[in-house]
């Protein structure tokens, strides 16, 4: 066995039926995709099995695929079409709980009592102040500074401009230092 292959190479060989190929796709990809379809679908049920969906589909469409473009946005796209179908199909408007977006294991060493303390209740505050905000401001926050995207990313995945990205994490940010002060 060589050198890995590049994820160029393993859409190609998806494309032309390779599960396995796939499924070193899906293992690379599955926790942004999990992380995304949890921010717009609000509970973690609903993000695996919007997650798990889009991949079946992402398979389906893989003939689709346009070869040289990025597969992560086109992906997440997907992702986040399936976690808005399964949010809006179930009726509810529940504010998104992004815990688990924002939760990071320390690599250092062990905070002390009262910094855990004030850690989480600094998290506490900024996670009810975007709860608050607008939900187009707080989906576009949270892909962007939750689950790591970029603009780029978050704008394909939404299916918007990048300047409508720009525009209202500008306006999200803003709302949020307004909060704090």
């Amino acid at each position: 066995m060589g050198r890995p292959l590049d994820e160029s190479d393993l859409i190609g060989r998806a494309q032309r039926g390779d599960t396995h190929a796939y499924e070193e796709l899906v293992y690379a990809h599955q926790g942004i995709a999990f992380r995304t379809a949890y921010v717009i679908a609000g509970n973690a049920a609903d993000a695996e099995d919007a997650a798990q969906d889009a991949f079946v589909k992402a398979w389906r469409a893989l003939g689709r695929f346009r070869e040289g473009a990025p597969f992560r946005p086109w992906l997440l796209q997907i992702v986040a079409n399936e976690a808005r179908n399964r949010r809006r199909s179930a009726g509810r408007r529940a504010h998104l709980a992004l815990r688990a977006a924002t939760e990071q294991p320390s690599g250092d060493a062990a905070p002390s009592p009262e910094a855990s303390l004030l850690s989480a209740e600094r998290r506490d505050a900024l996670l009810a102040a975007v709860n608050e905000l607008p939900e187009d401001q707080r989906t576009v926050i949270a892909l962007r500074f939750f689950a790591g995207l970029s603009e780029h990313e978050v704008a394909e995945a939404l299916s918007l401009p990048e300047g409508t990205v720009k525009s209202r994490s500008a306006r999200a940010l803003e709302r949020l230092r307004e909060s704090y002060d």
